[in-house]
């Protein structure tokens, strides 16, 4: 039986499909599977033993529906659900099931602050897609797949007080209403009180550049005024914590790709991540994961999937959630779901070692 699915973006969506992939193709007796994406997203796939090939949306969707027909699937899970794979499956004309996203449900959340979702993790909601193949959830949780050129060597890459173990913190996300502010991350990572990998791509190098200059040499100037989030906050805290002791930062921001940091992430003693993709791959590797939630919640159904993890948050919040995704800044103001989580970690003990 030949099977399509479709996940077109983005990475942590992409990685909470992989439950699927490997149930259909363990479970289905003789599963082909393919599994359709946007050209940037390929590299998740591409090393999947579950995935037999990867087609990508590089032009028009005609053809990439002239592609897809040429392979007489015989179902078809989509996994997007969305104006284009509904067109898209269509044009396909095969038998398919489709994932159900709760926008209606979502949007009584967002907007009337009235919370009607089930309990249920989007895995298990992808899960259902797949449903009319017989397929069951096999408890195995999340996958990713490292190709063994991009492993990472720890010794070569990092300094050497990062050998015997550290934290991987994921300091970036698509949307600024996701991501802490910097005062605020420098003030983390205080806490953390070991070795700190900062993670995230070329645009978040700067941020990382100036957490690790905080470390470095402990520099201070005054907060911006009460009340106000600067537009670009490259202050250092004034009180630069005691708990700073133990605390040392490599900025890796845009200098590995998604599956370099992937390997960094499963090398590490624990994880910090925002709602985004690294924090998927974090639990596809079973880490212990401090997640930080602003302006989206865990009730969408997308926190850490089987594996330990602990949510920073601030819970009460009347405007919270104020988008089902984020914005490029707090639409009140006040940035109260990021400036007012109190970290109050409960720390594993530092590994001596990975």
């Amino acid at each position: 039986m030949k099977i399509l699915i479709l996940r077109f973006s983005s990475i942590g969506d992409i990685v909470l499909t992989t439950p699927v992939v490997r149930a259909v193709k363990l479970q289905v007796p003789g599963a082909v599977v393919h599994f359709c994406t946007k050209p940037g997203y390929r590299g998740i796939m591409a090393a999947n033993p579950y995935v037999d090939k990867v087609h990508c949306l590089t032009g028009s969707l005609r053809e990439l529906v002239t592609e897809l027909k040429a392979e007489q699937f015989d179902f078809v899970i989509d996994l997007h659900h969305n104006l284009r794979t509904t067109l898209l499956k269509a044009q396909l004309g095969v038998k398919s099931a489709s994932f159900d996203k709760l926008n209606g449900r979502k949007w009584l959340l967002v907007n009337l602050k009235i919370n009607t979702l089930p309990p249920v993790h989007i895995v298990d909601r992808y899960l259902a897609a797949a449903a009319p193949l017989g397929v069951k959830n096999d408890g195995q949780g999340l996958d990713y797949f490292i190709p063994a050129q991009d492993e990472i060597a720890i010794e070569a890459a990092l300094p050497a007080e990062f050998e015997r173990g550290y934290v991987a913190f994921a300091i970036g996300a698509q949307h600024a209403t996701k991501r802490l502010p910097v005062e605020r991350i420098i003030e983390l990572c205080g806490l953390l009180r070991r070795p700190v990998v900062l993670l995230g791509g070329p645009e978040d190098e700067s941020t990382g550049h100036i957490i690790e200059l905080a470390f470095d040499k402990g520099a201070a100037t005054a907060p911006p005024a009460a009340g106000r989030i600067p537009d670009s906050p490259y202050y250092f805290p004034a009180t630069a914590p005691g708990s700073q002791v133990g605390t040392v930062i490599y900025n890796a921001c845009g200098k590995f790709n998604l599956n370099q940091s992937a390997s960094l992430v499963r090398q590490a003693s624990l994880v910090v991540s925002h709602d985004t993709g690294l924090m998927h791959i974090a639990a596809a590797f079973r880490k212990e994961i401090f997640s930080v939630w602003g302006n989206t919640v865990p009730e969408f159904g997308m926190y850490p999937y089987r594996t330990e993890f602990q949510v920073l948050e601030v819970k009460g919040l009347p405007c919270r959630p104020c988008s089902k995704i984020g914005y490029a800044k707090c639409p009140q103001g006040h940035f109260k779901c990021m400036h007012d989580i109190k970290f109050d970690l409960d720390l594993p003990p530092p590994h001596d070692g990975k």
